[in-house]
Protein backbone atom coordinates (compact mmCIF):
# COMPACT_ATOMS: atom_id res chain seq x y z
CA UNK A 1 0.00 0.00 0.00
CA UNK A 2 2.84 2.37 0.76
CA UNK A 3 4.35 1.72 -2.65
CA UNK A 4 1.03 2.49 -4.33
CA UNK A 5 0.90 5.97 -2.74
CA UNK A 6 4.30 7.23 -3.85
CA UNK A 7 4.48 10.00 -6.45
CA UNK A 8 6.22 7.65 -8.86
CA UNK A 9 3.34 5.20 -9.08
CA UNK A 10 0.19 7.17 -8.26
CA UNK A 11 -2.20 7.08 -11.22
CA UNK A 12 0.32 5.39 -13.48
CA UNK A 13 2.35 2.20 -13.67
CA UNK A 14 5.33 3.99 -15.22
CA UNK A 15 8.24 5.20 -13.14
CA UNK A 16 8.92 8.19 -15.40
CA UNK A 17 6.49 10.15 -17.55
CA UNK A 18 6.92 12.47 -20.50
CA UNK A 19 6.53 15.41 -18.12
CA UNK A 20 9.46 14.13 -16.06
CA UNK A 21 11.65 14.08 -19.16
CA UNK A 22 10.54 17.62 -20.07
CA UNK A 23 11.34 18.81 -16.54
CA UNK A 24 14.80 17.23 -16.65
CA UNK A 25 15.55 18.86 -20.01
CA UNK A 26 14.41 22.28 -18.78
CA UNK A 27 16.44 22.08 -15.57
CA UNK A 28 19.59 20.85 -17.32
CA UNK A 29 19.18 23.45 -20.05
CA UNK A 30 18.81 26.21 -17.46
CA UNK A 31 21.95 25.09 -15.63
CA UNK A 32 23.92 25.00 -18.88
CA UNK A 33 22.76 28.49 -19.84
CA UNK A 34 23.62 29.87 -16.41
CA UNK A 35 27.08 28.35 -16.61
CA UNK A 36 27.55 29.71 -20.13
CA UNK A 37 26.44 33.20 -19.16
CA UNK A 38 28.48 33.47 -15.98
CA UNK A 39 31.68 32.14 -17.51
CA UNK A 40 33.17 35.55 -18.28
CA UNK A 41 32.40 37.41 -15.03
CA UNK A 42 36.01 37.34 -13.80
CA UNK A 43 37.58 38.08 -17.16
CA UNK A 44 39.42 41.41 -17.67
CA UNK A 45 37.47 44.29 -19.16
CA UNK A 46 37.98 44.78 -22.92
CA UNK A 47 39.51 47.95 -24.25
CA UNK A 48 37.20 50.99 -24.42
CA UNK A 49 35.00 51.26 -27.48
CA UNK A 50 33.02 48.74 -29.47
CA UNK A 51 35.96 46.48 -30.27
CA UNK A 52 34.45 43.56 -28.35
CA UNK A 53 31.07 43.85 -30.13
CA UNK A 54 30.34 42.51 -33.58
CA UNK A 55 27.28 43.03 -35.78
CA UNK A 56 27.46 39.44 -37.01
CA UNK A 57 23.93 37.98 -36.58
CA UNK A 58 25.50 34.69 -35.42
CA UNK A 59 26.63 36.47 -32.25
CA UNK A 60 23.06 37.47 -31.31
CA UNK A 61 22.13 34.21 -29.48
CA UNK A 62 25.05 34.70 -27.09
CA UNK A 63 24.21 38.39 -26.68
CA UNK A 64 20.55 37.52 -26.04
CA UNK A 65 21.56 35.03 -23.34
CA UNK A 66 23.75 37.57 -21.54
CA UNK A 67 21.10 40.29 -21.69
CA UNK A 68 18.41 37.87 -20.46
CA UNK A 69 20.51 36.79 -17.48
CA UNK A 70 21.12 40.42 -16.51
CA UNK A 71 17.39 41.13 -16.68
CA UNK A 72 16.49 38.05 -14.65
CA UNK A 73 19.05 39.02 -12.02
CA UNK A 74 17.56 42.50 -11.85
CA UNK A 75 14.07 40.98 -11.58
CA UNK A 76 15.09 38.90 -8.56
CA UNK A 77 16.51 42.02 -6.88
CA UNK A 78 13.32 43.93 -7.76
CA UNK A 79 11.15 41.25 -6.11
CA UNK A 80 13.22 41.38 -2.93
CA UNK A 81 12.99 45.18 -2.95
CA UNK A 82 9.22 45.05 -3.55
CA UNK A 83 8.43 42.61 -0.75
CA UNK A 84 10.41 44.62 1.80
CA UNK A 85 10.11 48.26 0.74
CA UNK A 86 6.43 48.25 -0.30
CA UNK A 87 5.35 46.18 2.70
CA UNK A 88 7.13 48.52 5.10
CA UNK A 89 5.49 51.54 3.45
CA UNK A 90 2.02 49.95 3.55
CA UNK A 91 2.21 48.87 7.20
CA UNK A 92 3.97 51.81 8.86
CA UNK A 93 2.47 55.28 8.80
CA UNK A 94 5.81 56.90 9.58
CA UNK A 95 7.66 54.85 6.99
CA UNK A 96 4.98 55.62 4.39
CA UNK A 97 5.50 59.37 4.82
CA UNK A 98 9.14 58.94 3.81
CA UNK A 99 9.23 55.89 1.55
CA UNK A 100 6.43 56.81 -0.87
CA UNK A 101 7.76 60.32 -1.67
CA UNK A 102 11.21 58.74 -1.96
CA UNK A 103 9.77 56.19 -4.40
CA UNK A 104 8.30 59.08 -6.41
CA UNK A 105 11.78 60.56 -6.64
CA UNK A 106 13.48 57.27 -7.47
CA UNK A 107 11.14 56.46 -10.34
CA UNK A 108 11.69 59.92 -11.80
CA UNK A 109 15.49 59.83 -11.65
CA UNK A 110 16.65 58.96 -15.17
CA UNK A 111 18.57 55.75 -15.60
CA UNK A 112 21.51 57.83 -16.81
CA UNK A 113 21.40 59.59 -13.46
CA UNK A 114 21.82 56.29 -11.62
CA UNK A 115 24.52 55.15 -14.03
CA UNK A 116 26.51 58.36 -13.75
CA UNK A 117 26.63 58.02 -9.95
CA UNK A 118 26.96 54.24 -9.51
CA UNK A 119 29.14 53.03 -12.38
CA UNK A 120 32.38 54.16 -10.72
CA UNK A 121 31.31 52.57 -7.42
CA UNK A 122 30.53 49.17 -8.95
CA UNK A 123 33.66 49.23 -11.09
CA UNK A 124 35.71 49.83 -7.93
CA UNK A 125 34.30 46.65 -6.36
CA UNK A 126 36.02 44.52 -9.01
CA UNK A 127 38.72 46.70 -10.61
CA UNK A 128 39.50 45.79 -14.19
CA UNK A 129 37.07 42.86 -14.19
CA UNK A 130 33.81 42.26 -16.01
CA UNK A 131 32.07 41.56 -12.69
CA UNK A 132 32.02 45.25 -11.71
CA UNK A 133 30.60 46.27 -15.08
CA UNK A 134 28.01 43.48 -14.88
CA UNK A 135 26.88 44.67 -11.44
CA UNK A 136 26.56 48.22 -12.79
CA UNK A 137 24.43 46.98 -15.71
CA UNK A 138 22.21 44.81 -13.48
CA UNK A 139 21.69 47.73 -11.09
CA UNK A 140 20.79 50.02 -13.99
CA UNK A 141 18.20 47.50 -15.21
CA UNK A 142 16.95 47.13 -11.62
CA UNK A 143 16.21 50.87 -11.53
CA UNK A 144 13.95 50.44 -14.57
CA UNK A 145 12.02 47.54 -12.98
CA UNK A 146 11.70 47.94 -9.22
CA UNK A 147 9.65 51.12 -8.77
CA UNK A 148 6.66 49.95 -10.80
CA UNK A 149 6.48 46.64 -8.93
CA UNK A 150 6.80 48.37 -5.55
CA UNK A 151 3.94 50.76 -6.35
CA UNK A 152 1.73 47.86 -7.47
CA UNK A 153 2.39 45.81 -4.34
CA UNK A 154 1.88 48.84 -2.10
CA UNK A 155 -1.42 49.64 -3.79
CA UNK A 156 -2.63 46.05 -3.39
CA UNK A 157 -1.72 45.92 0.30
CA UNK A 158 -3.60 49.17 0.93
CA UNK A 159 -6.76 47.92 -0.82
CA UNK A 160 -7.15 44.45 0.75
CA UNK A 161 -10.87 43.98 1.55
CA UNK A 162 -11.63 44.62 5.19
CA UNK A 163 -13.40 41.31 5.67
CA UNK A 164 -10.24 39.42 4.69
CA UNK A 165 -8.15 41.45 7.13
CA UNK A 166 -10.68 40.81 9.91
CA UNK A 167 -10.68 37.09 9.11
CA UNK A 168 -6.89 36.96 9.47
CA UNK A 169 -7.20 38.66 12.85
CA UNK A 170 -9.90 36.22 13.92
CA UNK A 171 -7.57 33.34 13.13
CA UNK A 172 -4.78 35.18 15.00
CA UNK A 173 -2.29 34.83 12.18
CA UNK A 174 1.22 36.01 12.89
CA UNK A 175 2.54 38.88 10.72
CA UNK A 176 4.73 36.42 8.78
CA UNK A 177 1.85 34.03 8.13
CA UNK A 178 -0.58 36.85 7.31
CA UNK A 179 1.86 38.16 4.70
CA UNK A 180 2.20 34.82 2.90
CA UNK A 181 -1.37 33.60 3.39
CA UNK A 182 -3.29 36.83 2.71
CA UNK A 183 -1.32 39.86 1.60
CA UNK A 184 1.08 38.40 -0.96
CA UNK A 185 -1.59 36.15 -2.56
CA UNK A 186 -4.05 39.05 -2.81
CA UNK A 187 -1.43 41.24 -4.48
CA UNK A 188 -0.04 38.52 -6.73
CA UNK A 189 -2.32 38.88 -9.84
CA UNK A 190 -1.53 42.58 -10.20
CA UNK A 191 2.12 42.06 -9.29
CA UNK A 192 2.58 39.45 -12.04
CA UNK A 193 1.27 41.83 -14.68
CA UNK A 194 3.55 44.56 -13.36
CA UNK A 195 6.48 42.14 -13.44
CA UNK A 196 5.80 41.77 -17.17
CA UNK A 197 5.77 45.53 -17.52
CA UNK A 198 8.97 45.85 -15.51
CA UNK A 199 10.71 43.25 -17.64
CA UNK A 200 9.61 45.19 -20.71
CA UNK A 201 10.92 48.37 -19.09
CA UNK A 202 14.29 46.70 -18.74
CA UNK A 203 14.30 45.99 -22.46
CA UNK A 204 13.37 49.61 -23.15
CA UNK A 205 16.51 50.87 -21.37
CA UNK A 206 18.78 47.99 -22.31
CA UNK A 207 20.90 50.21 -24.60
CA UNK A 208 21.70 52.63 -21.78
CA UNK A 209 22.39 49.70 -19.42
CA UNK A 210 24.90 47.84 -21.61
CA UNK A 211 26.54 50.71 -23.52
CA UNK A 212 27.49 52.99 -20.62
CA UNK A 213 29.30 56.24 -21.32
CA UNK A 214 29.84 58.79 -18.53
CA UNK A 215 32.46 61.40 -19.33
CA UNK A 216 35.77 59.58 -19.82
CA UNK A 217 34.39 56.28 -18.48
CA UNK A 218 33.11 53.95 -21.21
CA UNK A 219 31.85 50.43 -20.52
CA UNK A 220 30.58 48.22 -23.34
CA UNK A 221 29.11 44.88 -22.30
CA UNK A 222 28.27 42.18 -24.85
CA UNK A 223 24.51 42.07 -25.22
CA UNK A 224 21.58 43.11 -27.36
CA UNK A 225 21.72 46.66 -26.00
CA UNK A 226 25.31 47.25 -27.04
CA UNK A 227 24.57 45.52 -30.37
CA UNK A 228 21.75 48.05 -30.97
CA UNK A 229 24.00 50.97 -29.94
CA UNK A 230 26.66 49.90 -32.43
CA UNK A 231 24.08 49.37 -35.18
CA UNK A 232 22.73 52.89 -34.64
CA UNK A 233 26.23 54.37 -34.61
CA UNK A 234 27.05 52.63 -37.92
CA UNK A 235 23.57 53.22 -39.45
CA UNK A 236 23.19 49.49 -40.14
CA UNK A 237 19.48 48.88 -40.77
CA UNK A 238 19.98 45.16 -41.37
CA UNK A 239 21.58 44.75 -37.94
CA UNK A 240 18.69 46.66 -36.34
CA UNK A 241 16.17 44.28 -37.93
CA UNK A 242 18.21 41.30 -36.70
CA UNK A 243 18.12 42.79 -33.18
CA UNK A 244 14.35 43.29 -33.39
CA UNK A 245 13.86 39.68 -34.46
CA UNK A 246 16.07 38.40 -31.65
CA UNK A 247 14.18 40.49 -29.08
CA UNK A 248 10.89 39.06 -30.34
CA UNK A 249 12.16 35.49 -29.95
CA UNK A 250 13.50 36.14 -26.44
CA UNK A 251 10.25 37.82 -25.35
CA UNK A 252 8.24 34.86 -26.63
CA UNK A 253 10.51 32.50 -24.67
CA UNK A 254 10.04 34.59 -21.53
CA UNK A 255 6.29 34.54 -22.14
CA UNK A 256 6.13 30.74 -22.42
CA UNK A 257 8.59 29.79 -19.69
CA UNK A 258 8.03 32.56 -17.12
CA UNK A 259 5.10 34.93 -17.46
CA UNK A 260 2.37 32.67 -18.83
CA UNK A 261 3.02 30.15 -16.02
CA UNK A 262 3.00 32.99 -13.48
CA UNK A 263 -0.33 34.32 -14.81
CA UNK A 264 -1.85 30.82 -14.64
CA UNK A 265 -0.49 30.29 -11.13
CA UNK A 266 -1.57 33.72 -9.85
CA UNK A 267 -5.13 33.19 -11.13
CA UNK A 268 -5.77 30.95 -8.12
CA UNK A 269 -5.44 34.01 -5.87
CA UNK A 270 -8.13 36.11 -7.54
CA UNK A 271 -10.64 37.65 -5.11
CA UNK A 272 -13.61 35.77 -6.49
CA UNK A 273 -16.61 34.21 -4.76
CA UNK A 274 -18.51 32.99 -7.79
CA UNK A 275 -17.66 30.86 -10.78
CA UNK A 276 -15.56 32.95 -13.13
CA UNK A 277 -14.13 32.49 -16.58
CA UNK A 278 -12.06 29.40 -17.40
CA UNK A 279 -8.66 29.74 -15.72
CA UNK A 280 -5.61 30.51 -17.86
CA UNK A 281 -3.49 27.52 -18.80
CA UNK A 282 0.24 26.93 -19.20
CA UNK A 283 2.07 23.82 -20.30
CA UNK A 284 4.86 24.65 -17.85
CA UNK A 285 2.37 24.60 -14.94
CA UNK A 286 1.00 21.30 -16.24
CA UNK A 287 4.53 19.89 -16.39
CA UNK A 288 5.31 21.02 -12.83
CA UNK A 289 2.10 19.49 -11.49
CA UNK A 290 2.42 16.16 -13.30
CA UNK A 291 6.14 15.58 -13.00
CA UNK A 292 6.93 13.07 -10.25
CA UNK A 293 10.58 14.17 -10.19
CA UNK A 294 9.61 17.77 -9.51
CA UNK A 295 7.25 16.69 -6.72
CA UNK A 296 9.99 14.64 -5.06
CA UNK A 297 12.57 17.43 -5.47
CA UNK A 298 10.46 20.23 -3.99
CA UNK A 299 8.91 18.20 -1.15
CA UNK A 300 11.77 18.91 1.34
CA UNK A 301 11.69 22.61 0.47
CA UNK A 302 7.91 22.74 0.89
CA UNK A 303 8.13 21.01 4.29
CA UNK A 304 10.86 23.39 5.44
CA UNK A 305 8.77 26.38 4.31
CA UNK A 306 5.71 25.15 6.18
CA UNK A 307 7.73 24.95 9.38
CA UNK A 308 8.15 28.74 9.27
CA UNK A 309 4.44 29.10 10.07
CA UNK A 310 3.92 29.19 13.81
CA UNK A 311 1.00 27.13 15.15
CA UNK A 312 -2.07 29.12 16.16
CA UNK A 313 -1.84 27.97 19.75
CA UNK A 314 1.68 29.38 20.09
CA UNK A 315 0.81 32.87 18.92
CA UNK A 316 0.27 35.61 21.48
CA UNK A 317 -3.12 37.26 21.74
CA UNK A 318 -3.50 40.88 20.55
CA UNK A 319 -2.06 43.42 22.96
CA UNK A 320 -4.53 45.54 24.97
CA UNK A 321 -5.23 49.12 23.98
CA UNK A 322 -2.52 51.61 24.84
CA UNK A 323 -3.15 53.93 27.83
CA UNK A 324 -3.38 57.70 27.45
CA UNK A 325 0.21 58.25 28.59
CA UNK A 326 1.40 56.04 25.74
CA UNK A 327 -0.69 58.07 23.29
CA UNK A 328 0.87 61.30 24.53
CA UNK A 329 4.32 59.76 24.20
CA UNK A 330 3.46 58.71 20.66
CA UNK A 331 2.61 62.33 19.79
CA UNK A 332 6.02 63.46 21.00
CA UNK A 333 7.73 60.67 19.06
CA UNK A 334 5.82 61.78 15.95
CA UNK A 335 7.09 65.32 16.39
CA UNK A 336 10.65 64.09 16.79
CA UNK A 337 10.20 61.92 13.68
CA UNK A 338 8.94 64.82 11.59
CA UNK A 339 11.69 67.05 12.92
CA UNK A 340 14.34 64.51 11.94
CA UNK A 341 12.85 64.22 8.44
CA UNK A 342 12.79 68.00 8.06
CA UNK A 343 16.41 68.27 9.22
CA UNK A 344 17.55 65.59 6.76
CA UNK A 345 15.67 67.25 3.90
CA UNK A 346 17.13 70.66 4.67
CA UNK A 347 20.64 69.19 4.91
CA UNK A 348 20.19 67.39 1.57
CA UNK A 349 18.82 70.56 -0.03
CA UNK A 350 21.77 72.56 1.29
CA UNK A 351 24.29 70.01 -0.01
CA UNK A 352 22.66 69.79 -3.44
CA UNK A 353 22.39 73.57 -3.75
CA UNK A 354 26.01 74.11 -2.72
CA UNK A 355 27.29 71.43 -5.09
CA UNK A 356 25.24 72.64 -8.06
CA UNK A 357 26.03 76.34 -7.63
CA UNK A 358 29.75 75.57 -7.66
CA UNK A 359 29.47 74.72 -11.36
CA UNK A 360 26.41 76.57 -12.71
CA UNK A 361 24.84 79.99 -12.38
CA UNK A 362 21.45 80.91 -10.98
CA UNK A 363 20.24 81.78 -14.47
CA UNK A 364 20.94 78.21 -15.60
CA UNK A 365 18.90 76.91 -12.68
CA UNK A 366 16.01 78.96 -14.04
CA UNK A 367 16.65 77.58 -17.52
CA UNK A 368 16.51 74.03 -16.16
CA UNK A 369 13.17 74.88 -14.55
CA UNK A 370 11.76 76.13 -17.86
CA UNK A 371 12.99 73.00 -19.61
CA UNK A 372 11.23 70.99 -16.90
CA UNK A 373 7.98 72.81 -17.68
CA UNK A 374 8.33 71.84 -21.35
CA UNK A 375 8.85 68.19 -20.45
CA UNK A 376 5.94 68.35 -17.98
CA UNK A 377 3.54 69.52 -20.71
CA UNK A 378 4.65 66.62 -22.92
CA UNK A 379 4.12 64.13 -20.08
CA UNK A 380 0.59 65.32 -19.25
CA UNK A 381 -0.56 65.38 -22.86
CA UNK A 382 0.88 61.94 -23.57
CA UNK A 383 -0.58 60.36 -20.40
CA UNK A 384 -4.02 61.75 -21.26
CA UNK A 385 -3.87 60.39 -24.80
CA UNK A 386 -2.58 57.00 -23.62
CA UNK A 387 -5.38 56.78 -21.03
CA UNK A 388 -8.08 57.46 -23.62
CA UNK A 389 -6.71 54.68 -25.80
CA UNK A 390 -5.59 51.96 -23.38
CA UNK A 391 -8.15 52.05 -20.56
CA UNK A 392 -10.98 50.73 -22.80
CA UNK A 393 -8.61 48.23 -24.42
CA UNK A 394 -7.35 47.05 -21.01
CA UNK A 395 -10.87 46.55 -19.66
CA UNK A 396 -11.84 44.60 -22.78
CA UNK A 397 -8.80 42.34 -22.48
CA UNK A 398 -9.14 41.87 -18.73
CA UNK A 399 -12.70 40.59 -19.11
CA UNK A 400 -11.66 38.15 -21.85
CA UNK A 401 -8.87 35.85 -20.64
CA UNK A 402 -8.51 34.13 -24.02
CA UNK A 403 -7.94 37.46 -25.79
CA UNK A 404 -5.57 38.56 -23.01
CA UNK A 405 -3.47 35.42 -23.53
CA UNK A 406 -3.09 36.28 -27.21
CA UNK A 407 -2.35 39.95 -26.57
CA UNK A 408 0.03 39.32 -23.68
CA UNK A 409 3.21 38.57 -25.68
CA UNK A 410 2.31 41.25 -28.23
CA UNK A 411 1.99 43.88 -25.51
CA UNK A 412 5.22 42.69 -23.91
CA UNK A 413 7.05 43.07 -27.21
CA UNK A 414 5.62 46.55 -27.85
CA UNK A 415 6.45 47.63 -24.30
CA UNK A 416 9.98 46.27 -24.66
CA UNK A 417 10.62 47.96 -27.99
CA UNK A 418 13.48 50.45 -27.35
CA UNK A 419 12.85 53.97 -28.59
CA UNK A 420 16.35 53.92 -30.09
CA UNK A 421 15.18 51.48 -32.77
CA UNK A 422 12.72 54.07 -34.08
CA UNK A 423 15.39 56.74 -34.40
CA UNK A 424 16.05 55.96 -38.09
CA UNK A 425 12.37 56.38 -38.94
CA UNK A 426 11.81 59.36 -36.61
CA UNK A 427 14.93 61.30 -37.62
CA UNK A 428 14.44 60.64 -41.34
CA UNK A 429 10.76 61.63 -41.29
CA UNK A 430 11.37 64.81 -39.27
CA UNK A 431 14.24 65.91 -41.53
CA UNK A 432 12.50 65.09 -44.83
CA UNK A 433 9.14 66.59 -43.86
CA UNK A 434 10.63 69.58 -42.00
CA UNK A 435 8.72 68.80 -38.78
CA UNK A 436 9.26 70.37 -35.38
CA UNK A 437 11.34 68.06 -33.12
CA UNK A 438 9.73 69.60 -30.02
CA UNK A 439 6.43 68.03 -31.08
CA UNK A 440 7.29 64.98 -33.13
CA UNK A 441 9.97 63.53 -30.87
CA UNK A 442 7.48 63.57 -27.97
CA UNK A 443 5.71 60.28 -28.88
CA UNK A 444 8.98 58.46 -28.24
CA UNK A 445 8.58 59.34 -24.54
CA UNK A 446 5.35 57.37 -24.20
CA UNK A 447 6.46 54.50 -26.43
CA UNK A 448 7.44 52.29 -23.49
CA UNK A 449 5.58 53.87 -20.58
CA UNK A 450 2.03 53.79 -21.99
CA UNK A 451 1.99 50.06 -21.33
CA UNK A 452 2.07 50.67 -17.58
CA UNK A 453 -1.51 51.88 -17.97
CA UNK A 454 -2.58 48.94 -20.16
CA UNK A 455 -1.03 46.23 -17.97
CA UNK A 456 -2.46 47.64 -14.74
CA UNK A 457 -5.94 48.09 -16.21
CA UNK A 458 -5.86 44.51 -17.56
CA UNK A 459 -4.87 43.31 -14.09
CA UNK A 460 -7.69 45.33 -12.52
CA UNK A 461 -10.36 44.21 -14.97
CA UNK A 462 -9.35 40.56 -14.55
CA UNK A 463 -10.06 40.81 -10.79
CA UNK A 464 -13.63 42.11 -11.19
CA UNK A 465 -15.76 39.51 -9.36
CA UNK A 466 -18.04 37.54 -11.65
CA UNK A 467 -21.05 38.27 -9.39
CA UNK A 468 -20.54 42.00 -10.03
CA UNK A 469 -20.52 41.38 -13.77
CA UNK A 470 -23.60 39.14 -13.44
CA UNK A 471 -25.46 41.88 -11.57
CA UNK A 472 -24.76 44.29 -14.41
CA UNK A 473 -25.98 41.74 -16.94
CA UNK A 474 -29.17 40.91 -14.99
CA UNK A 475 -30.09 44.57 -14.60
CA UNK A 476 -29.23 45.27 -18.26
CA UNK A 477 -26.61 47.87 -17.35
CA UNK A 478 -24.98 48.82 -20.65
CA UNK A 479 -23.13 51.60 -22.44
CA UNK A 480 -21.74 54.54 -20.51
CA UNK A 481 -23.74 53.56 -17.40
CA UNK A 482 -21.86 50.22 -17.29
CA UNK A 483 -18.53 52.00 -17.60
CA UNK A 484 -19.45 54.58 -14.95
CA UNK A 485 -20.93 52.18 -12.39
CA UNK A 486 -18.97 48.94 -12.88
CA UNK A 487 -15.87 49.05 -15.08
CA UNK A 488 -14.22 52.37 -14.20
CA UNK A 489 -14.73 52.11 -10.40
CA UNK A 490 -13.37 48.55 -10.45
CA UNK A 491 -10.19 49.39 -12.37
CA UNK A 492 -9.63 52.90 -10.99
CA UNK A 493 -7.18 51.87 -8.19
CA UNK A 494 -5.18 49.84 -10.70
CA UNK A 495 -5.30 52.65 -13.25
CA UNK A 496 -3.90 55.07 -10.69
CA UNK A 497 -0.93 52.78 -10.08
CA UNK A 498 -0.36 52.56 -13.83
CA UNK A 499 -0.79 56.30 -14.39
CA UNK A 500 1.63 57.23 -11.59
CA UNK A 501 4.30 54.85 -12.83
CA UNK A 502 3.66 55.85 -16.46
CA UNK A 503 4.09 59.50 -15.50
CA UNK A 504 7.37 58.83 -13.69
CA UNK A 505 8.49 56.54 -16.50
CA UNK A 506 7.77 59.21 -19.10
CA UNK A 507 9.99 61.67 -17.25
CA UNK A 508 12.64 58.99 -17.18
CA UNK A 509 12.20 58.17 -20.87
CA UNK A 510 12.64 61.82 -21.81
CA UNK A 511 16.43 61.35 -21.66
CA UNK A 512 16.11 58.87 -24.53
CA UNK A 513 13.32 60.56 -26.47
CA UNK A 514 14.31 64.24 -26.46
CA UNK A 515 17.59 63.56 -28.29
CA UNK A 516 17.45 61.27 -31.32
CA UNK A 517 20.61 60.28 -33.17
CA UNK A 518 20.96 58.39 -36.43
CA UNK A 519 24.52 58.24 -37.64
CA UNK A 520 25.80 61.82 -37.91
CA UNK A 521 22.32 63.38 -37.68
CA UNK A 522 21.11 64.48 -34.24
CA UNK A 523 17.75 66.08 -33.44
CA UNK A 524 16.99 67.63 -30.08
CA UNK A 525 13.75 68.70 -28.43
CA UNK A 526 13.85 71.40 -25.79
CA UNK A 527 13.34 69.65 -22.47
CA UNK A 528 14.89 68.49 -19.24
CA UNK A 529 15.62 65.00 -20.59
CA UNK A 530 17.83 66.38 -23.36
CA UNK A 531 19.57 68.62 -20.80
CA UNK A 532 20.43 65.61 -18.58
CA UNK A 533 21.51 63.46 -21.54
CA UNK A 534 23.92 66.13 -22.79
CA UNK A 535 25.33 66.69 -19.29
CA UNK A 536 25.86 62.93 -18.88
CA UNK A 537 27.67 62.63 -22.19
CA UNK A 538 29.92 65.52 -21.15
CA UNK A 539 30.52 64.08 -17.68
CA UNK A 540 29.36 67.38 -16.11
CA UNK A 541 28.23 66.22 -12.67
CA UNK A 542 27.07 69.69 -11.57
CA UNK A 543 24.56 69.84 -14.40
CA UNK A 544 23.65 66.17 -13.99
CA UNK A 545 22.74 66.80 -10.34
CA UNK A 546 20.89 70.00 -11.27
CA UNK A 547 18.84 68.22 -13.94
CA UNK A 548 18.01 65.27 -11.68
CA UNK A 549 17.10 67.59 -8.78
CA UNK A 550 14.79 69.69 -10.96
CA UNK A 551 13.18 66.57 -12.46
CA UNK A 552 12.69 65.02 -9.00
CA UNK A 553 11.15 68.26 -7.72
CA UNK A 554 8.68 68.35 -10.60
CA UNK A 555 7.66 64.72 -10.10
CA UNK A 556 7.28 65.02 -6.33
CA UNK A 557 5.17 68.20 -6.56
CA UNK A 558 2.97 66.72 -9.30
CA UNK A 559 2.51 63.47 -7.39
CA UNK A 560 1.74 65.24 -4.12
CA UNK A 561 -0.65 67.79 -5.62
CA UNK A 562 -2.33 65.75 -8.35
CA UNK A 563 -1.69 62.00 -8.38
CA UNK A 564 -1.66 61.30 -4.64
CA UNK A 565 -5.12 62.79 -3.91
CA UNK A 566 -6.52 60.67 -6.73
CA UNK A 567 -4.69 57.63 -5.37
CA UNK A 568 -6.18 58.17 -1.90
CA UNK A 569 -9.63 58.58 -3.47
CA UNK A 570 -9.19 55.24 -5.25
CA UNK A 571 -8.02 53.59 -2.05
CA UNK A 572 -10.89 55.01 0.02
CA UNK A 573 -13.86 54.83 -2.33
CA UNK A 574 -13.23 52.10 -4.89
CA UNK A 575 -11.79 49.19 -2.92
CA UNK A 576 -13.56 45.80 -2.97
CA UNK A 577 -14.92 45.88 0.57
Amino acid sequence: MTQANTPFTRGSARVLTVWDLVAVLLVLGTLVLLAQGSRGLLQPLPEPGFGAITLDPLALPQYALLTSLRMLGAMVLSLLFTFTYATWAAKSRRAEQVLIPLLDILQSVPILGFISVTVVFFMSLAPGRMLGAEMAAVFAIFTSQAWNMAFSFYQSLRTIPKELTEASRSFRLSPWMRFWKLEAPFAMPALVWNMMMSMAGGWFFVVASEAISVGDTTVILPGIGSYIALAIAQRDLAAIFWAIGTMLVVILIFDQLLFRPLVAWADRFRFEQGAGAPPPRSWVITMLRRSHLVARAVAPLANAWRRTYRPIADRPRPAPAAPKDAVVGKHWSDRLWYGAIAAICLAALWWIGTFVLEGVTLSEVGTAGLLGLATMVRVFVLIALASLIWVPVGVWLGLRPEAARIAQPIAQFMAAFPANLLFPLAVSAIVVLGLDPDIWLSPLMILGTQWYILFNVVAGASTIPSELRDIGTNFHVKGWLWWRRIALPAVFPFYMTGAITASGGSWNASIVAEIATWGDTTLKAHGLGAYIAEATDAGDFHRIVLGIAVMSAFVVVINRAFWRPLYELAERKFRLS
